[in-house]
């Protein structure tokens, strides 16, 4: 077993390109370069930065099928003295990608975690969308069955921030065919497919017309998507006296939060502000 070292080697999380590899910052090929190994989501995948940098470095696969059993074993090495660097396949890794449960058994190691800041999917397509990114939910990939994407899809129909998603080519026309029925049509949206590389592109419209353009051209459903959407018009914060009393009503025979849930299904109005308005009108 390998032993601790006076003083641990550091967890460098680094962010790579998410297409084009000429996005590689300074610092993130400096730390490849100086790193011990590298850990990667898809080392075959890594080589080719590693290659365009010239860079001969060790890599070992850490993905979300090995990461629990692997992690420990890559925490020794960092206790050890040894440097490593973390990389996901594309952008900044944890972002809806593998390395969370390394990063935090190294912190709760002691050992060092510095963030080599970079390329993101998720900030440059709200860069270049035009649609507000003052206020956003990132809510990564949506579930891959028709009942649940839409089951995820109502929870957030009323959040008036910002959303973005990761969307996969063959998933992408009804994700947003769903969009268009929960949201409803004439909601603004963006779809950013393929950002840095060769077929990039941004279309942006209401979510009607959206699903009518990708079902127009079997290319425009290829390569990997974000996909960002307006939020919702924000509610009064007030709420109408009736509906605050159907809150109270409902309340006596089941939980409070769950009778505001379903007032603000059918009013449209913030559960939250209805609960805490039926809460108080009861103090």
């Amino acid at each position: 077993m390998m032993q601790r070292n006076e003083v641990p080697g550091t967890l460098y999380v680094v962010a790579t390109p998410i297409g084009n590899l000429d996005d590689i910052g300074a610092r993130a090929a400096a730390t490849l370069a100086s790193a011990s190994v590298v850990a990667a989501e898809d080392t075959r995948h890594t080589r080719k930065l590693l290659d365009h940098l010239a860079l001969g470095k060790e890599t070992v696969s850490l993905h979300e099928h090995n990461e629990n059993r692997r992690a420990p074993a890559l925490v020794a090495r960092l206790l050890g003295g040894e440097s490593i660097a973390l990389v996901s396949d594309a952008g900044t890794p944890l972002v809806s990608d593998p390395g969370y449960r390394l990063v935090a058994l190294a912190r709760e190691a002691g050992v060092p975690v510095s963030p080599i800041p970079g390329p993101c999917a998720l900030v440059a397509a709200l860069s270049a969308c035009g649609i507000s990114a003052a206020r956003f939910v990132f809510e990564g990939f949506l579930p891959a069955a028709a009942g649940a994407r839409r089951g995820a899809l109502s929870a957030l129909a009323a959040e008036t921030r910002t959303l973005v998603f990761y969307e996969s080519p063959h998933r992408i026309a009804a994700a947003v065919a769903d969009m268009a029925v929960v949201f409803g049509a004439e909601r603004r949206a963006a779809l950013c497919r393929e950002l840095t590389k060769r077929h990039e592109s941004i279309h942006a419209d209401a979510l009607g017309e959206l699903v009518g353009w990708l079902n127009g051209d079997a290319n425009r459903r290829r390569g990997e998507f974000v996909v960002v959407v307006a939020g919702a018009e924000a509610v009064d914060a007030g709420c109408r006296p009736e509906w605050i009393e159907a809150v109270r009503e409902l309340g006596a025979s089941m939980p409070p939060k769950q009778a505001a849930r379903l007032i603000a299904k059918v009013t449209g109005a913030s559960s939250q502000v209805l609960y805490r308005q039926a809460r108080d009108a009861g103090a």
